[in-house]
Order: structure tokens, then C-alpha cells, then sequence
């Protein structure tokens, strides 16, 4: 049975097995952040911890450390109230591959920089990306192994029920604006399930390609995009159709993707150059680049649309991309293999 742990928030118990650090210069009696500012977090996968960072310094302001044995988390999101942050603990390798599987998520009290406790899935399941639904107030996790999306209550910390995707390896999500619907990228499969997530079942599954990597959604919700893994190209999917409506020609293979708030352009991480590609969302096609660190992964746009976040993993930094400029602003020292990124205001 899956069960919830809230541990000691005492940052003094002997028993915890996780712990948080002060960068140097700050004062060690500072032990709590404003809670009216907002948090750039960071996953460092390399270095098995959570990186909270100022957007306004463009600096680390703590680490969260995981402290878990030969498993670590990849993926984080966090709470309406900007309080909470949730990170599965995937296992100890990538999607698809062998490896230990994680069987929890870790719920970490972000003015205390503290994990304050679990959610047990109860067996591995390869917990994956966690996803709030403003609209519902439920947080919707992607449980690979079980070939669903777990539905969990964040205020009682309760899991309410699970979304069958009817696919292997769906690693990632995203949700329509109203949350009725979900979409899941099906890595090995190479396909798009569309979920019904007040039903709770699978509406579609779409076939993409051999293999698909991350996944996004329109400001209108009436498209959603995934990088194809076998070709340079994005697939723009019909929300109405459930089809793959057109594709959009990369300079290289693609990955993480996200679009603006205005729903006029849309970022996708080109890894192999060290670049990010602006795709015009009305003549869907490419129509600049930006040079950022080695590896870029994943985009997170600022909710005010003003800034991009892109994890550049193989340089442990984060670009800020001045989306007025487009031109990177700052580069963000994180960690290791810098992955999954959230936003808590």
C-alpha cells in the first residue's frame, strides 16, 4: 500500500538521512527564505541535490541535499503557494535503461530547506516528472513502470488514484490549461497518450516515431509538441484530431521544448550544437538560434514571459535567456548534470 512519511522538520535530528547547506558567504543563522520571493529550483543529477536559486542575483542561494543511496531525482515541481516542493526519486539510471527503480517522491519545505517527508508509491515505479494542475489543485506524477500517471492530493499528501497511459516509458507530461486533459511522451514506444484526467483513462494513444523525447503544449491549448528522437524534427499534434497535424524541420535533433506565455514562439533545447531554436508558432518553422552552455536539456519560461531557464547539463549551469533580447543574460552556476527545473513563487 503506498503510504505517506512526514519525517522531523528539526534540521537537528540525528536520524534524518537529508540535510541542506548554506553557500559560503551567507549567514549560517539565516535558515529560512522570503517567502514572498520567487525561486529558480534546480536538479542536479550529477550531485543528488536540489539547487534553489534567485532569479534576481541569478545565484545560488541554497542546496538541498538528497542523501539517498545510489538513487537520485531528476524531475521537481512545486506548490500554488510557492512553499512546497515535490521531487520523485526516479532510481539510478535513464529512461528505458536497467537500473534500481525509485518507489518515492520527496516533499521539501522550501523557506526551511528541509524534507519534511515522502510519498511511497509502494513498489518501483520509476516516479518521473511531477505536474501541478492549477486548475484542480491536484499534482499529477508520471509513474513509468506502471504505465501510469499517479494522481496525488499535495495539501494532505494522499494518492487518490492513478491515469492509465497504456504505454511504456511515459516520462514526461504535460496538461491542457482548463486540466482535462492529459499528454504523456512515451519515450521508447515513440508515441503521445491522450489522457482523460476527470475520467481518469486513456482517450488516444498517437503514433510519433521510433522514439520521442519531452513534451509541450500551446498557450491555446490546441497543439502539442514532441521532439522526434530518429529524425531532426518537432511533431505538432492536434489537440481536436488527435493526429499528427505537421512537423517542424530542427537544425539537430531536438529535446526539451516549452512555449511562451503569449503562445507566439516556442523554445526547443538543440543538445547536440549547445543551442536553443525559436520556432515561430504561426509559420511554424525555425527562426533563430541562440548559443547556450554544453548540453542544454530542459526550458522553463518565467510565468511573466519575460525570461527562459534552459538546464545545460554537461556544464552544471542554467542560461537565462532575455526573451525581449533573445540573448542570454546570465549563466547560472548549479550542478552536476543540472536537469529538472520548477518555479516557486
Amino acid at each position: 500500500m503506498p503510504r505517506v512519511n512526514f519525517r522531523s522538520r528539526s534540521p537537528f535530528s540525528l536520524h534524518s538521512r537529508f540535510h541542506f547547506r548554506l553557500l559560503p558567504g551567507l549567514l549560517l543563522g539565516f535558515i529560512s527564505l522570503n517567502v514572498n520571493a520567487q525561486t529558480l529550483l534546480v536538479v542536479n543529477q550529477g550531485d543528488a541535490n536540489l539547487s534553489l536559486v534567485d532569479p534576481v542575483s541569478a545565484k545560488q542561494v541554497a542546496i538541498v541535499e538528497e542523501k539517498m543511496v545510489g538513487i537520485h531525482g531528476h524531475e521537481i515541481a512545486a506548490s500554488a503557494d510557492g512553499r512546497t516542493a515535490f521531487m520523485p526519486i526516479y532510481g539510478s539510471s535513464g529512461v528505458g535503461k536497467p537500473g534500481i527503480d525509485g518507489h518515492e517522491m520527496l516533499i521539501i519545505d522550501l523557506p526551511s530547506r528541509q524534507i519534511v517527508g515522502d510519498v511511497d508509491f509502494g513498489h518501483g515505479v520509476r516516479p518521473h516528472l511531477p505536474v501541478l494542475d492549477p486548475a484542480s489543485g491536484l499534482l499529477y506524477v508520471t509513474t513509468e513502470l506502471d504505465k501510469t500517471v499517479t494522481v496525488i492530493d499535495p495539501k494532505t499528501r494522499k494518492i487518490l488514484g492513478t491515469v492509465p497511459t497504456g504505454q511504456a516509458e511515459s516520462h514526461m507530461l504535460v496538461l491542457s490549461h482548463d486540466g482535462h486533459r492529459g499528454y504523456t511522451a512515451n519515450v521508447g514506444p515513440g508515441t503521445v497518450s491522450v489522457l482523460d484526467l476527470v475520467g481518469r483513462k486513456t482517450v488516444a494513444v498517437i503514433a510519433v516515431s521510433g522514439q520521442v523525447q519531452r513534451i509541450s503544449i500551446s498557450a491555446d491549448d490546441k497543439l502539442v509538441f514532441t521532439a522526434d528522437q530518429t529524425k531532426p524534427q518537432l511533431a505538432v499534434i492536434d489537440t481536436a484530431s488527435n493526429r499528427v497535424k505537421s512537423w517542424v524541420a530542427l537544425p539537430a535533433f531536438g529535446y526539451g521544448t516549452a512555449v511562451t506565455p503569449d503562445g507566439r514562439w516556442l523554445l526547443a533545447a538543440i543538445p547536440s550544437t549547445n543551442q536553443v531554436a525559436v520556432v515561430d508558432l504561426e509559420k511554424l518553422t525555425v527562426v533563430r538560434r541562440i548559443d547556450v552552455a554544453n548540453l542544454p536539456q530542459e526550458i522553463l519560461i518565467r510565468p511573466d514571459g519575460k525570461v527562459a531557464y534552459v538546464s545545460c547539463s554537461a556544464s552544471g549551469k542554467v542560461a537565462a535567456i532575455d526573451l525581449a533580447e533573445w540573448k542570454v543574460q546570465s549563466l547560472i552556476d548549479a550542478g552536476k548534470f543540472a536537469d529538472g527545473l520548477g518555479w516557486a513563487k
